[in-house]
């Protein structure tokens, strides 16, 4: 059970705090901040996750930023996490396996297909557990995170303000942003994008990893 302090103890009006800042991005995330409880912004450094690591740091540039690195991304990840981390000065936190890539794969062999039995448990590995350790170590009572309503149907249910079976004040800004709107955000501000992206554990666009089912 998580030893998080409640967020129902900040007394928020989800509604209210909803229908006033969920279609204002800016707003909502000055809104989280302004309540000057420890927070932080998760990444995986797929397509726009500049979007939301500008608007966070442009309101506090000292949230730590945590990203769960499976060890199985791309050349150009890499490269672009590097890039973003360095043109907004983030405080990146990053949390890894407790194995190797190449531990794995030379004791269990290839990542397992999506209807392998043993999927689960490599989404365990490389991500559910990683961020588990983080929520742990940093202890958050606020959550950034950048998942859009057009990601899966679990996300189209989500509102932009919602309390998280952690206790936590879970924060998704850009949940009704368009791809149009943060390509034309990037453009704007002038910040790197990667279309070059790979998630193990999800095989699909469209399908949960179990993370924010479970957080």
């Amino acid at each position: 059970m998580s030893q998080l302090a409640p967020a129902s103890t900040l007394d928020l009006d989800l509604a209210r705090i909803n229908a006033e800042l969920g279609r204002d991005a800016q707003a909502l995330v000055d809104w989280a901040v302004g309540l000057g409880q420890s927070t932080i912004v998760t990444t995986n450094f797929r397509p726009f996750e500049a979007v939301i690591l500008h608007m966070v740091t442009r309101a506090n540039p000292d949230v730590p930023v945590v990203w769960m690195d499976n060890g199985y991304n791309t050349e150009a990840t890499y490269q672009f996490a590097d890039a973003v981390t360095k043109q907004l000065g983030l405080k990146l936190k990053i949390y890894l396996p407790l194995r190797s890539r190449a531990h794995r794969e030379a004791v269990e062999g290839a990542t397992p297909a999506l209807d392998d039995p043993r999927h689960a448990a490599f989404t365990e590995e490389v991500k559910l557990e990683p961020f588990a350790r983080a929520l742990r170590e940093t202890a958050p009572k606020v959550w950034f995170t950048a998942l859009r309503a057009t990601d899966t149907a679990v996300r189209a249910q989500m509102d932009p303000v919602s309390i998280n079976p952690d206790g936590l004040v879970k924060v998704a800004p850009l949940l009704h942003w368009s791809s149009k709107e943060l390509y034309e955000y990037c453009e704007k501000h002038g910040l790197p994008n990667n279309f070059d992206y790979v998630d193990p554990t999800k095989g699909e666009d469209n399908r949960e990893c179990g993370l924010h089912i479970a957080h």
